[in-house]
């Protein structure tokens, strides 16, 4: 199978950058041919895209060939770089040889010189892949085996003497270790079969191990616990980017995320461990970061405080906005409930905080919040099987909305029963003296809630209300053309005729004779 060569072209003139360019695109074992007309361009496109062999001029303003090289280096040590120049100065092939410059070439080059020079590359190129390739074939179950079990020694002893052989050159060019876990395997998989389940997880295995070897990432090892430990075969910039394309990949592949922790390159063996054991600090912290990413350093994560300290004054102002179906709210205290960095057990004692909170103000109210809910003893495993606050946060606020929404609904229809209620009972005594107080009193509330209770709910204050069911009242007895109308007042609770045809006028804008001359009564 044919491997994978990358090259960038690097000359501030543009015809000779040009004429480069032309001669070597047209081999057909390079991949990609990118071209930059300055060091500091040329440093931005390795930045973005592999690259594996760079042929450059020397001579560049502002950034020289040299220092440009010497940036690469320090950014992709594994780089093949060819110096191009039209200047026979020794003291330029010098500094190459000290950068490790693969070749030098003298303007104008010559065909075949390029081709000799480019043919030498591929074949250089072609074994250290070809190495990395034999390491991974020569990993044995057995030696797979014998190397986890030293990273996962609190305190690392020797390792197996034919492990450190296999390893050491891959330290030689620098490797760092790198854990990749499938989120929420364990209850996304819950309901499948057994073998299924184990297609499944061999094919995501064997997804991970095919990216790896056609990406030359490194080496791939499966562990008993559904977790991969890979160990990098390439420069780190390049290492974290594949990581990313990693994690697109498998989501798209798959539809279930993965998250990566990684840990520093080493060249040394015994830091390897060290490396391993940062991979795990990083991946342990996906609980508090979240998933479906790649975190590089634990160490410079910093705890915040944990438990918000007006967490009572909290859930009170979340409760009223759920009584209020204010969504926007609830969200809001819930971020500030959960703003601290907690453990799994902090978590839950905060939910069971919450939620008890919640259902003891509830049940001030007449409700009840696990019946609401239909919170039974199951709700418990669910919010065990989450691994990260972000999914328990996201959890709980769907089940507060439907809280909130259930709620407003409820007392939406309990005000307007309420109303209903009222109106019966004012209608039935039309002809006594009814007060506010009087029908609070009655309801079992306050004369102030019940009258901001007519206000909102019937847009106008007690009196007026009640003023209204009385007029309407009048008007239905002076259909009636056999009654008089002093008795019809006192029939809806006016005592004085007077006050009657002056309140009666201010309503309806006509005097009851005038109302009855009106409707030809």
């Amino acid at each position: 199978m044919a491997i994978e060569i990358h090259a960038l072209l690097v000359d501030d003139e543009a015809v000779d950058l040009e004429w480069l360019r032309r001669r070597v695109a047209s081999n057909e074992r390079l991949t990609s041919v990118r071209t930059a007309s300055s060091g500091f361009a040329a440093l931005k496109v390795m930045e973005q895209h592999r690259v594996d062999i760079i042929l450059s001029d020397i001579r560049m303003p502002i950034m020289s060939g040299m220092e440009f090289a010497r940036k690469a280096k320090e950014m992709n040590q594994h780089v093949h770089i060819v110096f191009i120049s039209g200047h026979q100065d020794f003291s330029y092939a010098k500094e190459a040889i000290q950068l490790s410059a693969s070749a030098y070439l003298l303007k104008p080059v010559e065909d075949h010189e390029l081709e000799a020079v480019l043919t030498e590359l591929f074949r250089k190129i072609e074994q250290e892949r070809m190495q990395h390739i034999s390491l991974t074939e020569t990993m044995s179950l057995v030696n797979q085996e014998l190397l986890m079990r030293w990273f996962n020694e609190t305190a690392p002893g020797e390792v197996e003497a034919h492990i450190r052989g296999i390893l050491e050159p891959m330290l030689q060019g620098g490797t760092a270790a790198a854990i990749i876990e499938i989120d929420d395997l364990a209850w996304k998989t819950r309901e499948s079969a057994g073998e299924e389940r184990r297609q499944w997880l061999n094919n995501a295995a064997q997804f991970i191990r095919t990216f790896t070897q056609e990406h030359h990432m490194g080496t791939v090892i499966a562990t008993y616990d559904h977790h991969f430990v890979m160990l990098s075969a390439v420069q780190e910039t390049y290492f974290s980017s594949l990581l990313e394309e990693l994690i697109r990949s498998f989501y798209k592949q798959f539809a279930f995320s993965i998250t990566v922790g990684t840990g520093m390159y080493t060249y040394e063996f015994d830091k390897l461990h060290d490396s391993y054991r940062q991979a795990q600090a990083a991946l342990s912290i996906k609980w508090i970061v979240g998933k479906n990413r790649l975190i590089q350093d634990a160490s410079q994560w910093r705890p915040q405080e944990k438990i918000a300290a007006n967490l009572e004054e909290i859930v009170d102002r979340m409760l009223q906005a759920m009584l209020e179906y204010n969504l926007t709210v609830i969200d809001d205290c819930l971020v500030e409930l959960f703003t601290g960095d907690m453990g799994k057990n902090e978590i839950y004692d905060l939910i069971i905080r919450i939620t008890s909170k919640l259902h003891a103000d509830l049940r001030q109210m007449n409700e009840h919040l696990y019946e609401i809910l239909n919170w039974d003893a199951n709700q418990s495993f669910v919010l065990f099987q989450f691994e990260t606050v972000l999914d328990i946060m996201s959890w709980l606020r769907r089940r507060f909305f439907e809280l909130s929404e259930r709620l407003y609904l409820k007392r939406q229809r309990q005000k307007r029963k309420l109303i209903g209620d009222i109106t019966d009972y004012v209608k039935e005594r039309l002809d006594q003296k009814i007060t506010l107080n009087e029908v609070a009193a009655r309801f079992d509330f306050t004369p102030n809630y019940l009258g901001q209770l007519f206000k909102a709910e019937t847009n106008s204050l007690f009196s007026d209300f009640l003023n209204e069911l009385r007029m309407k009242r009048v008007c239905e007895l002076l259909e009636d053309p056999t009654k008089k109308v002093y008795e019809i007042a006192e029939r809806v609770g006016y005592k004085n005729i007077v006050y009657f045809n002056r309140q009666f006028k201010q309503f309806m804008g006509m005097s009851p004779g005038e109302y009855r001359k009106k409707h030809n009564i």
